[in-house]
This record gives structure tokens, C-alpha cells and sequence, in this order.
């Protein structure tokens, strides 16, 4: 799981009529003030937390991490109940026991099924922790590290509980890489049943990007998002029956139709080491700041 290479990039120039629809059909017809709107159900522009329902989705988790401090070790003891509803961490307390799980210490990353020579293993106990930044605003901090002698990248992998194994959805993020170095990577996904949708993925030294895998096989649906992490993005992934559209600052950058899964699924903020170029050096570390959390499901009402 999330081990994709970019397709070579092929196009050709568009007429000036056939390449405004498009524009138009991307970014959303310009407000007055000049500023686009955003096409994503929830008309997400702005920078701050969405709160409430929107067209089909009924909103089931708003984070923003303003709350109560998890200092580093809190996500630990996360072996209860693996992969089902009932996940828990055993080391949480309060909301955030009740809302998130992590992937448990000990298990491997996908680099460790590639031939990679540098591999990773999660950690949460000392990857994850949640607090406010230096300008106050509380976050989620995914700091991601390689011992200085040469061991396994420390990597993490976060759940939310309130949207694990449900079917469609709308799932969305602010998102920052903060610290960068050459070796990690993100693939935030859902997969099973031989189906896999991932948004945001891409090593943190390159582009943000998404991909859809057909469920039973196919040509990859490849949409690239952006060419910087370092930069604040808001991501969302809408999944509805026989489509799934994917967002980068509310712009529409991809939409596939083709054998899109219809079984419940997990959302996996999966973050690990980099399955191409350079492998993490030892002593390095690397960071990803979650700002807010919004999650939606489909059709409940």
C-alpha cells in the first residue's frame, strides 16, 4: 500500500475555450471580491476548522487540538482490539482515547516489503504527540526520526476512531510539513478488498499528490495536487457511491468513477519511511503539524 511512481506527464496545448472550462471546473467561478470558490461540498475556502453538515455529509469529527495537551508517550499501549471499531490506546485518556488509535509499536511500514534499504516501523509512543505551537494554535505533531545509529525510521500512523470501517465519507485536514528532510513520506489512505484511495501522498521532499486504484485492478487514476508540503494545504478526500473526488485547497484536482470501493473502509493517516530517492539519513528527523480534523459520513440522515 502506497507504493505508486508518477507517470510520465503527456499533454497537449488546450484551445482558450476548452481551457477556461476546465480552469472554471477546477477552481470554482470567482466571487465578486475575486477570490475562487471552493468546489468542495463544504465550500471550504477559508483556513479555519469547517464545523456542521454539508450537502449529503453529516459531519462526526471536528478536531482542531485546542483542547487537552498528549505529550509524547501518550499514544502507546495501542494493541487493543487492532483494526476494528473498538481500537483503542491504551496510554490516551478523555476525547482523544475515545477519538483516535494508532498503528501499535512494532509494526512495519511499507518500505519493508520493497527491498528498500532503509525501513521504518511505528512508534507512536515517541512520534505523536498533540500541543500548541509557538504561535498558540494547538496541533497534532508527527515528528518522524532515524536513530543516530542507523536503525529503522521511527514512523507513525494515526486512525480516527469515529470513521473507522465506514462506507463514503467526506475526509478532510489541514496540513503542514514543518521540519523537512530527504526519507519520509506521507500515504494517507483508505484500502482493502483489493481497493485503495490515497490523498495526501507523496515522499515530503516532493509532490503532494493523489491515486485511485481500482478495486480488483486496472490502471491507477495518478492526480497530482501540489509540489510543495512545506506550505499550509487543506486535503479532502469525498467518497460517494461509484465516485471518489479529491481536493487540494478546495480545487478539485482528480475524480475517478472506475470500480470505486463500496464496502467500509478505515482512514489511515499514514506517515512512514520514503519508498523512493534517498532513504532517511541516521540522526534525521522530519515533522508534519495537523491543524484541524473534519470527518463526515455519507447518507446517514
Amino acid at each position: 500500500m502506497g507504493s505508486h511512481a508518477a507517470p510520465k506527464r503527456r499533454g497537449r496545448a488546450l484551445g482558450p475555450s476548452l481551457g477556461l472550462m476546465l480552469l472554471v471546473a477546477l477552481v470554482g467561478v470567482p466571487r465578486a471580491e475575486g477570490a475562487p470558490v471552493s468546489a468542495d461540498a463544504c465550500r471550504v475556502a477559508g483556513t479555519e476548522l469547517p464545523r456542521g453538515d454539508c450537502g449529503p455529509f453529516w459531519q462526526v469529527l471536528a478536531e482542531d487540538f485546542d483542547g487537552d495537551r498528549v505529550p509524547l508517550g501518550g499514544f502507546s499501549d495501542c494493541e487493543h482490539r487492532v483494526d476494528t471499531s473498538a481500537a483503542h490506546c491504551g496510554g490516551l485518556r478523555g476525547a482523544y482515547r475515545d477519538n483516535w488509535w494508532a498503528y501499535p509499536t512494532g509494526w512495519r511500514d511499507t518500505a519493508n516489503d520493497r527491498g528498500r534499504d532503509v525501513v521504518g516501523v511505528y512508534h507512536p509512543e515517541d512520534t505523536v504527540s498533540v500541543g500548541p505551537a509557538e504561535n498558540g494554535d494547538g496541533r497534532m505533531f508527527i515528528r518522524m526520526w532515524r536513530p543516530a545509529d542507523g536503525g529503522p525510521v521511527h514512523a507513525a500512523a494515526v486512525v480516527p476512531r469515529a470513521v473507522m470501517q465506514m462506507k463514503y465519507g467526506k475526509y478532510s485536514a489541514r496540513i503542514k510539513v514543518t521540519k523537512l528532510a530527504p526519507g519520509y513520506k506521507s500515504a494517507w489512505l483508505h484500502y482493502g478488498g483489493g481497493c485503495e484511495m490515497d490523498h495526501p501522498e507523496g515522499e515530503w521532499t516532493g509532490d503532494l499528490t493523489a491515486f485511485h486504484h481500482p478495486c480488483g485492478g486496472g490502471e491507477q487514476g495518478y492526480f497530482p495536487g501540489s509540489d510543495d508540503w512545506t506550505r499550509w494545504h487543506t486535503v479532502s478526500t469525498e467518497w460517494t457511491p461509484g465516485h471518489v473526488r479529491f481536493f487540494v485547497d478546495g480545487r478539485q484536482v482528480g475524480h475517478d468513477t472506475r470500480n470505486v470501493p463500496d464496502r467500509p473502509l478505515s482512514w489511515v493517516l499514514q506517515n512512514e519511511s520514503a519508498l523512493e530517492g534517498p532513504g532517511a539519513a541516521p540522526g534525521s528527523s522530519a515533522q508534519l503539524d495537523i491543524t484541524w480534523v473534519a470527518a463526515y459520513a455519507y447518507g446517514w440522515k
